[in-house]
């Protein structure tokens, strides 16, 4: 599938349009705030403006009053001297000006009285210039027209400042946004491919490539860190794969060619009580085999989940007990001494029949190979009750496992060479292994001083 171009698959990235409805959202709500603060604020002004207005109409509606035109005439004829802004017109009732700063009736106010805004020129140094008003228009009595207003040319200009700034503001907004956007899209979609990257490589056959890992801690280092855990455990998974194949082929071939030439023996002789010992023998052999292959279905089942459906609340003090009563009586009849400490209960959510495999298994080698030389066995097992874990440990008294081979004695079919030499097939720690994988723990195998210590390390809550 042919790859978009580098700027279409920016614009489609999630990052890309997370940033553009964010952006959406934050020009809306900056655009009403400064929206409203701009329609306030000419509201606010005009208010003052007419305001204003009105108490000079006001005064001058009095002083008509008390003196009439004349004293009107004089009143505005005062106040058209002063430059504070203010526009005034008092004409005849036929339209002659007869005093103020307008040289003229707007063409609006011949039809009411009542708030009016018109344009009207102001000699400037640059020459006329078109100025904007806003005036109250009434009649006095006698026929006379009163114009008295504001020249609001500054309001409206701050009025057009706060809108250009209300425009930029957006405009300088929305390039911040998408740049800033593709900014970010940029380094996620650069993250991304580099993820993308790292497992086509790994898919391609570099199984030893990981996923790089920034350092900063975000969604996409968590993302990375998992997608390493998975190879990882993929890795182990696929390398465990290859050693069963090997040693599968290497320590069942010796078994098999054994009953292939015991078979080839009996059909060569004509005894029937050596038939009956091959096939006995072959029985059992096939047994050990099938023995072995139940244990690698176990551990595969145990390492893909499966059997966690059976956990129920399990009193391990009590398991292994009742696994200690087993093997306490094989130890003794050795000459040996076997020892357990227990908790009186100690409960956990756990899957019984796996738990005492588990121990089954740990005791078993101890038995096999934990003793010195010709020595009696001494072994010993205590359930150990933590804040958030529970211990199940199996000390012995023999050579131990150097530290070295603790991890790798783990692995399917591992056995160390001083162990060839005795019977089993490699698969008793492996077990186990996946048995405390399977509930969410561990195996620590540890030096015991002389001998072994097998902690089977179980987590109270999964």
């Amino acid at each position: 599938m042919p790859r978009a171009p580098w700027t279409l698959r920016l614009l489609r990235t999630s990052t890309f349009r997370l940033a553009a409805v964010y952006l959406l959202v934050f020009a809306l709500s900056v655009g009403a705030v400064l929206g409203y603060v701009y329609w306030q604020t000419l509201k606010l002004l005009d208010e003052q403006a007419e305001e204003t207005i009105a108490a000079e109409v006001q005064g001058i509606a009095e002083q008509y009053a008390l003196n009439g035109a004349p004293g009107v005439m004089a009143v505005i004829k005062r106040r058209s001297q002063l430059d504070t802004g203010g526009l005034y017109l008092l004409t005849t009732p036929v339209g002659k000006r007869l005093a103020g700063n307008l040289k003229s009736l707007p063409a609006m106010a011949l039809n009411k009285p009542g708030w009016i805004e018109f344009s009207f020129g102001v000699e400037t140094p640059r020459g006329l210039t078109e100025h904007r008003a806003r005036a109250y228009y009434t009649r006095l009595k006698g026929g006379y027209h009163l114009i008295i207003g504001r020249d609001i040319q500054q309001l409206r200009q701050f009025g057009r400042i706060i809108r250009n700034t209300l425009f930029w503001a957006l405009g300088l907004t929305a390039i911040l946004g998408i740049g800033g956007g593709l900014l970010l899209s940029r380094n996620f979609l650069r993250r991304i491919d580099a993820i993308t990257a790292t497992l086509r490589s790994i898919r391609s056959g570099r199984m030893s490539d990981r996923v790089p890992v920034e350092g900063s801690g975000d969604e996409l280092d968590r993302l990375a860190c998992a997608l390493n855990d998975m190879l990882d455990e993929i890795e182990r998974l696929m390398k465990g794969m290859r050693e069963v194949s090997s040693n599968i082929a290497h320590d069942l071939r010796t078994p098999l060619n054994r009953i292939r030439a015991q078979a080839e023996d009996a059909l060569r002789s004509n005894n029937p009580d050596r038939h009956r010992e091959a096939l006995e023998m072959t029985i059992a052999r096939a047994d050990e085999l099938l023995k072995t292959f139940n244990a690698l279905l176990f551990i595969a089942r145990a390492e893909a989940g499966q059997g966690a459906s059976g956990f129920r609340d399990v009193d391990v003090s009590e398991v292994a007990r009742e696994v200690a009563e087993l093997y306490q009586p094989i130890v003794e009849d050795e000459g040996g001494s076997f020892t357990i400490q227990t908790p009186e209960k100690v409960m956990l959510q756990a899957d019984r029949q796996l738990i005492a495999q588990a121990l089954v298994n740990l005791l078993d080698n101890a038995l096999k190979y934990g003793r010195a030389d010709d020595h009696p066995p001494e072994i010993g097992i205590r359930v150990e009750n933590h804040a958030d874990h529970v211990d199940i440990v199996v000390t012995d008294r023999g050579p131990g496992i150097p530290e070295t081979e603790t991890e790798h004695v783990k692995d399917r079919f591992v056995r160390l060479d001083e162990s060839r030499s005795r019977p089993g097939s490699g698969l008793g720690l492996s077990l186990v292994t996946s048995i405390a994988r399977l509930h969410g723990g561990s195996l620590v195998l540890e030096s015991n001083d002389p001998g072994l210590r097998a902690v089977l390390r179980l987590p109270k809550k999964r």
